[in-house]
């Protein structure tokens, strides 16, 4: 088995001073973004550093940003999202972490965006999908039609999210009402007097 080139680190890697990636995930965190976030923005960093020879993005600028995105385009043949998402990456990166914010990037080959209309079903069409799930996808399914809620937001590990968020977290119910009428069955309901309608 051949052995790794040996690449001397420079100068800035033995200071006090933290890695690259721990400070992205830190700047990340202070910034509350999503777990998700924070994967695919180290994703793009890494491949960012590896496409210009392992030299630190610092030694980088704008140039080589227009490449590695525009080489995405072309030779990579990524979705206008995907070579979206790389580019918010590097503006972070370049913006947040080391503190020397990127010009305009006019030299980047774009990705093309196909036109795509989007899928609406009709209510009925809801209501025939709501009533052929049971359970805890009917559960989810209803919650995440309700309330625009991501799936990711909705279920953690193939459970609800709301049923494993931390006590701080959980939104505060009412207390019934006296007498429990809004648990009763629709049936057994007693009928509102004449004053009250």
């Amino acid at each position: 088995m051949a052995a790794r080139p040996f690449f001397p680190p420079p100068a800035y890697i033995g200071s006090n001073e933290p890695r690259l990636l721990d400070r992205v995930r830190s700047a990340i965190f202070v910034r509350h973004y999503s777990r998700r976030t924070e994967e695919a923005y180290i994703y793009w960093i890494k491949r960012y550093v590896r496409f210009n020879g392992i030299r630190h993005p610092r030694e980088l600028g704008r140039r080589d940003v227009e490449r590695f995105l525009s080489n995405l385009a072309t030779e990579g043949r990524v979705s206008a999202s995907t070579q979206n998402q790389a580019l918010s990456a590097l503006l972070f990166l370049y913006r947040e972490v080391i503190g020397e914010p990127l010009d305009w990037l006019e030299d980047v080959v774009r990705a093309k965006r196909p036109a795509r209309l989007p899928v609406v079903l009709t209510r009925d069409e809801v209501r025939l999908v709501l009533g052929c799930l049971t359970g805890i996808e009917h559960l989810m399914t209803t919650v995440l039609y309700g309330t625009g809620m991501r799936l990711a937001e909705c279920a953690s590990e193939g459970r609800p999210g709301f049923v494993e968020a931390p006590a701080v977290a959980r939104r505060r119910l009412p207390r019934p009402r006296a007498g429990g009428h809004h648990l009763r069955p629709p049936g057994r309901r007693p009928a509102l007097s004449a004053s009250a309608v």
